[in-house]
């Protein structure tokens, strides 16, 4: 899979996960900001800098939605393995 194939079936994967996903220009910001979950008025909201390449994107995100219960919901193989891969590494990391 392509890897903008791939980041367009892992934004469609937050937002049945109820995250938006949006992209915004954090040059202008003046301060260091990350991409990354937040909650806003209550809803999950990721936000992405539009200036990364899409490789970094990916990997930004399935390692948000790696976390999250997705278990139940279809998604095209080529997600799922990268997202339990991604869970993995993180398990990994963290011991």
């Amino acid at each position: 899979m392509k890897p903008e194939q791939l980041y367009q079936s892992l934004k469609e994967l937050a937002e049945k996960l109820r995250v938006t996903v949006s992209e915004k220009n954090f040059r202008n910001t003046g301060i260091k900001v990350k991409s990354g979950l937040c909650k806003v008025k209550g809803e999950k909201r990721f936000i992405m800098d539009k200036h990364i390449p899409v490789y970094t994107k990916n990997k930004i995100l399935a390692s948000c939605l790696s976390k999250m219960p997705y278990e139940d919901i279809y998604i095209v193989p080529a997600v799922r393995e990268m997202l339990m891969q991604t869970s993995e590494v993180l398990k990994t990391s963290e011991v």
